[in-house]
C-alpha cells in the first residue's frame, strides 16, 4: 500500500513543501510541490514568527492545491548556526539469561549514550546510532538477535537551541501543520543524493543553501561528523552589491546569468562588459565579468577553506575515497565544483536527487536536495513504527485546511 509523505523545507531563502506517494518499490511519485520566498528567517533561524508563518502557510497551501492532497503532518528540516553536534558512546550489560541481545538491549544502550553534560539552553533534535561493539567485536550494524554479555554502541547527537526549535515548531504548527519529526538538513539531503555505496567508503556531503553550508561525513554506512556553518549563497549576493554597488536584485540576476567560481581574463575579441542597474534610479553602470567572477571566486574559495578545515577537524582527511557530493543552490554555481576539485584534492561531484517519478522534473535539482530528503527519511524512519497517514486527498478542495488556519489564528486574538 502507498503511503503519502509530506517534507518541508524552511529555509533561508525558501520554504518548498512537497507531497509525494512512497511506493512499496522505494520509488517517490511527487504528487505535488509549494514554492515560495522565504520570509523572517536568517541564516535557518527564525527572526520573525509573522512573517515566517506566512511564508510556511503559502507554500502548504501551494502544495495542496497543486496535489489535491490535505496535509496535516510533516517532516521539517532544521539547521541554522545554533546546531551542533558530539559523538558519545553507551555501554550496557546483556540481561538476557541466554544473553541473546535484543531490541530493548539496543535502546537501552542508545539511551546511555544519551548521559552526557548539554546546557540548559540547549536540547537534543537527533541520537543517531552508528556502530555497534559486541564483546569487542567492532563495526556490528545491527546486534539484535547476537550473543555476547557486553554491547557498546557509538553515537552521533545533534543538539540545538532550545529557542530556536521552539521558534521553528511554533511557525509550522501555526501554519496548521503536525511535525512528525525535526530532521537534521544535511541528513535529509544525504538522503537524497547519496547512495549506500557512498556512505560505505566515506563521503562528505556540502549542502550550499542561501544562509548556511550544511556538512555531513558519512562512513561505514552512519554519520560520522556534522556542522552547520553560517554562510552561503546569499553572501555571494551581498559581496557583489557591496564592491560593484548595484542593488540586491541586480546582484542576483548578475550571479546567475554571468556568475562562476572561476575567474577568467577573458579572451581576445570576447566582450567583459556588462551592463546594469545601479542604486540610482533610471541610471545603469557597466560591469566587468572578469571582476564579477573575481567577486565570487574570494567567496567561495573561503568556503571552500572553511569546509577544508571542518574535514580536518574530523579527524577523517585522507579517509574518504568517495570524496564530497555538493548540493545546494550555490552548487549551480559554474565551476564551483571544479574551484573544490583543485583546492582539495578530492573528487567532488554535484548531488542532484534521482528515483523520482510524477512531478519530478520540479524537484530533481540540486536546491530540492533537502525537500526530497525529508520526504526519504519519513520513508525510511517512518516505517519502523504504526503509522496513520495522517495526509489524506481532500475531497472538498482545500477548505477545511482553510478553516483550521483561521481557527489558529482567531486564537491569537481571544483570551
Amino acid at each position: 500500500m502507498n503511503r503519502t509523505v509530506v517534507g518541508i523545507d524552511v529555509g533561508t531563502t525558501k520554504v518548498c513543501t512537497m507531497v509525494a506517494e512512497v511506493r512499496p518499490d522505494g520509488r517517490i511519485n511527487v504528487l505535488g510541490v509549494g514554492l515560495t520566498p522565504s520570509k523572517g528567517l536568517d541564516r535557518g533561524v527564525v527572526v520573525n514568527i509573522d512573517d515566517a508563518i506566512s511564508a510556511i502557510s503559502t507554500s502548504v497551501e501551494k502544495a495542496e492545491r497543486l496535489s489535491g492532497y490535505r496535509i496535516a503532518t510533516a517532516y521539517v528540516g532544521i539547521a541554522g548556526r545554533h546546531v551542533q553536534s558530539l559523538n558519545s558512546r553507551g555501554v550496557v550489560a546483556i540481561s538476557r539469561p541466554d544473553h541473546e541481545i535484543t531490541a530493548m538491549d539496543v535502546a537501552r544502550a542508545v539511551e546511555s549514550a544519551q548521559a552526557v553534560a548539554i546546557p540548559t539552553q540547549r536540547e537534543i533534535i537527533h541520537v543517531i546510532p552508528r556502530a555497534y561493539i559486541v564483546d569487542g567485536h567492532e563495526n556490528i550494524r545491527d546486534p539484535v538477535g547476537m550473543s555476547g554479555y557486553r554491547l557498546e554502541v557509538e553515537t552521533h547527537i545533534v543538539t540545538g537551541e532550545v529557542m530556536a526549535i521552539q521558534n521553528l515548531i511554533k511557525s509550522v504548527e501555526r501554519a496548521g501543520v503536525t511535525i512528525d519529526d525535526l530532521v537534521l538538513q544535511p541528513l535529509a539531503s544525504g538522503e537524497a543524493v547519496l547512495t549506500p555505496e557512498d556512505k560505505d567508503r566515506g563521503v562528505v556531503l556540502v549542502d550550499i543553501g542561501g544562509g548556511t553550508t550544511d556538512i555531513a561525513i558519512f562512513i561505514q554506512g552512519g554519520i560520522w561528523h556534522s556542522v552547520v556553518l553560517p554562510v552561503g549563497g546569499n553572501h555571494f549576493t551581498n559581496d557583489i552589491v557591496y564592491v560593484l554597488h548595484t542593488p540586491h536584485n541586480t546582484a542576483e540576476y548578475l550571479k546567475l546569468k554571468y556568475g562562476a567560481a572561476i575567474a577568467e581574463e577573458p579572451h581576445e575579441g570576447e566582450e567583459d562588459r556588462i551592463t546594469a542597474e545601479s542604486f540610482a534610479p533610471g541610471e545603469q553602470i557597466q560591469v566587468s565579468r572578469y571582476e564579477l567572477n573575481q567577486i565570487l571566486q574570494a567567496r567561495a574559495e573561503q568556503i571552500v577553506e572553511l569546509i577544508a578545515a571542518e574535514i580536518r577537524r574530523s579527524g577523517y582527511e585522507g579517509l574518504l575515497p568517495a570524496g564530497i557530493v555538493l548540493t545546494g543552490g550555490a552548487a549551480l554555481l559554474p565551476r564551483f565544483d571544479e574551484l573544490m576539485r583543485e583546492m582539495l584534492g578530492m573528487p567532488v561531484r554535484i548531488g542532484r536527487p534521482t528515483n523520482l517519478t510524477g512531478l519530478a522534473d520540479a524537484v530533481d535539482s540540486p536546491p530540492y536536495a533537502t525537500c526530497v530528503g525529508l520526504v526519504r527519511w519519513g520513508m525510511v524512519n517512518g516505517l519502523r513504527q504504526p503509522h496513520k497517514d495522517a495526509n489524506k486527498p481532500s475531497e472538498t478542495g482545500n477548505w477545511r485546511a482553510v478553516y483550521e488556519r483561521f481557527k489558529s489564528w482567531l486564537r491569537e486574538f481571544l483570551p
